[in-house]
């Protein structure tokens, strides 16, 4: 159940600095997301992993901040904008169904979320590295 958590958690801190020189704004939208996202999901792997304490409301904060936006990851990759900094693939355009299929499946992760006690947060953290992972495994641009 690690595995999938820890692979989620490098995905996102790699992410964090590719924001620099971003000249589209739609582009620069959709990264930001992303950061809400991999922000939000680091704060529960702390969590889970008892770096962190669990608490309740933070917890529910940041199940709030990847359902939401999740949510809005259809309507931001809806336009094929680019910028060279970027990481987005154009599979994503040339099969919509698929990638808004996957964004979905991240909301549904999300809201799956139980932050009960560490044990089932860990136990339903897992399907929302997954989400992110499957995603970024068709979808974004791998990194050398």
């Amino acid at each position: 159940m690690r595995r999938p958590i820890l692979i989620a958690a490098l995905l996102i801190t790699t992410s964090a600095h590719a924001h620099n020189g971003v000249k589209d704004p739609e582009v620069m939208a959709r990264m930001m997301a992303m950061e809400k996202i991999g922000a939000a999901f680091k704060t529960l792997v702390s969590m889970a992993k008892q770096e962190i304490p669990l608490h309740q409301a933070k917890a529910r904060m940041a199940r709030d901040t990847i359902v939401m936006q999740s949510g809005k990851i259809n309507a931001l990759f809806e336009n094929p904008a680019t910028d060279p900094k970027s990481e987005a693939l154009p599979t994503i355009w040339e099969d919509w169904a698929h990638f808004s299929a996957k964004s979905d499946d991240l909301t549904k992760a999300g809201l799956a979320l139980d932050f009960t006690d560490r044990a089932a947060l860990a136990s339903t953290l897992g399907s929302v590295g997954l989400a992110c992972k499957a995603c970024h495994k068709d979808y974004r641009l791998k990194k050398d």
